[in-house]
């Protein structure tokens, strides 16, 4: 919050100490993986996102990255916020100055069976269960992030929103009512 009453700027990357990022952990509702994406600027595996570029719906920005990221349709943010993370971002050397993200990260929720293709800022995209994470060598903040998104799918299961609970639980329930 000091960072955000120091800087009025922050919701624009032209905010050059940091600035605010919108990120989604994208979960198939059905399987319970997340989706990852080989980010090709920095050529790590990471949750679809990116700038608010001067957007205060930082759930909006998250929706909108994961579609543009992904390529699904029929997806849906779930709010409040799972997670917040400030980290520096760092770039290959000579593309931009390395930076703080303000990353305020939701879960958002892809239709079972959902297919993904990655657009042209990754190198690749993958559905991975939060316990195969570690293979990928993500860092704490994204396994953090994944198991607050769990964490939440839990609640939704146990509120009946019709997603699958997690090997503690039950069986999924039942779908809620259309019409």
């Amino acid at each position: 919050m000091a960072f955000l009453d120091d800087h009025p700027d922050a919701l624009h990357r032209s905010c050059e100490a940091g600035h605010l990022t919108g990120s989604a952990l994208v979960v198939d509702v059905g399987s319970r993986r997340v989706l990852l994406l080989l980010h090709a600027k920095v050529r790590r595996w990471l949750q679809p996102g990116g700038h608010a570029d001067g957007d205060a719906n930082l759930a909006a920005v998250a929706l909108r990255e994961a579609q543009e990221e992904t390529g699904i349709e029929g997806l849906s943010v779930v709010t409040p916020a799972i997670d917040l993370d400030v980290h520096l971002f760092h770039h290959a050397a000579g593309t931009e100055a390395d930076h703080l993200h303000l990353d305020v990260r939701h879960l958002v929720l892809a239709p079972r069976g959902s297919i993904a293709v990655a657009n042209h800022e990754s190198e690749g995209i993958q559905w991975v269960s939060v316990k195969d994470l570690a293979a990928l060598e993500v860092d704490p903040g994204t396994l953090r992030m994944a198991r607050a998104g769990m964490r939440a799918m839990d609640e939704l299961a146990e509120a009946g929103f019709g997603v699958r609970r997690g090997e503690r639980g039950a069986e999924a329930p039942p779908e809620p009512p259309t019409g």
